[in-house]
This record gives C-alpha cells, structure tokens and sequence, in this order.
C-alpha cells in the first residue's frame, strides 16, 4: 500500500490539536516559568497537585509540612494507624465483630481426645504428652494384642516401645539360641507385633 494512498488516509488517525495538552504555567506567584513539576496540595487533598517550575518546586518541598496544624496527640494517632496502612485492628482474642475468639483450653490443656482427632502423623503431640504423663491412648484391640506381645500395656512411649523391640529380637534370634524353632516363632511374632505398632504411629 502506498503511504500517499487515498484508503489509507480514510483509515489513518490524526491527533486533534484541540485535545493536546496545554503547556502548564509555574503557579507560583509572579512566575512566568513552565509548570513541568508536580507537588502535592496537602492534607485532606490526596490526588491533587500544585505544578511548578524545577525552581520553585524545590522551594516548595523545603517548606511542606503534611502534619501542619495538627496537634501533637493527632500526630501520633496518625502515625500508630499508619504501622497498619491505617486499617481497622482489634484487641487479641477478638474479631472484625468484637466477639471473643474461640476458647482453645482444651487444646492446650492434655486432653489426647483432641489430639487423636486432628491427627499427628509425627508423634509430636504423643511424645510431649506421655512425658508429662497425661497422656492416655485409646487401644485398639489388634493394637492392644500387639502390645501385650511385647509385653507392654497402653502406656508405653515410642522409646519404650523401640527398646522393648531390640530386646526381644536380640532375645529371640535364632543366632543366639542355637536355632531353636520356639524361639523362631517368637521372634516372627514380635516383628509382626511391631509392624502393626508402627503402622498404627505408636514408634
């Protein structure tokens, strides 16, 4: 297509000189200058702006002051509000409707009930709780046989349980029993004992 073409000048755009912007004058007094800087009115006037020349620009930035006319108590009201981008806060153990916060005692207090029901693949919980001592675990019956198995009873930690196991399998290998078949089926009854247990998260 030719740049001259008389469908090309259908489709092609001029700027209207009516929408170009204006060239700004310095609204400083007594200035003729160009207004090429823009300086901010003040408080209260967010979005809106003075424009200067550079020289009385910098004039005006020596002498603003957004806090001007405030008081003290004010000032610092402003600024407490402004660690949380001036944004609505409530008092801890409160929320947006003033309501307290759930009451979490009981999370905190012992209660294994609670912690079998959010679950603690880790044995984080468990652990903490059977040092203390206030920890009770309800047993399964496949679980409970596995202990008694070991010779243990629902209170045994994971330590326990661990220590108990190297016991009866040094105990009972036929190694160091000269290949007793009793002992063989002893010591087979303890690894599946303690698979279940592991299985189960008890160690």
């Amino acid at each position: 297509m030719k740049l001259n073409s008389k469908y090309f000048e259908k489709i092609r755009i001029r700027p209207d000189p009516a929408k170009q912007p204006q060239e700004r004058k310095c609204q400083w007094d007594g200035c003729d200058g160009a207004g090429t800087h823009r300086a901010p009115v003040g408080r209260d006037r967010e979005g809106e702006y003075f424009f200067f020349c550079f020289d009385h620009v910098r004039e005006y930035n020596k002498n603003y002051n957004y806090f001007s006319g405030l008081k003290d108590g004010e000032i610092s009201r402003f600024q407490k509000e402004a660690l949380t981008g001036n944004r609505p806060t409530w008092k801890f153990g409160s929320n947006a409707s003033g309501q307290a916060a759930p009451d979490f005692a009981p999370f905190r207090s012992g209660n294994a009930a609670h912690f079998r029901r959010m679950g603690d693949p880790l044995n984080l919980f468990r652990e903490q709780q059977a040092r203390s001592g206030n920890y009770s675990r309800v047993v399964k019956p496949l679980e409970a046989k596995a202990l008694e198995t070991l010779g243990l009873d629902g209170k045994a930690t994971s330590a326990d349980i661990k220590a108990r196991y190297k016991e009866l399998v040094k105990r009972h290998h036929p190694d160091a029993n000269g290949g007793d078949r009793g002992s063989e089926e002893r010591l087979r009854d303890v690894l599946q004992a303690y698979r279940i247990l592991k299985q189960s998260g008890y160690c």
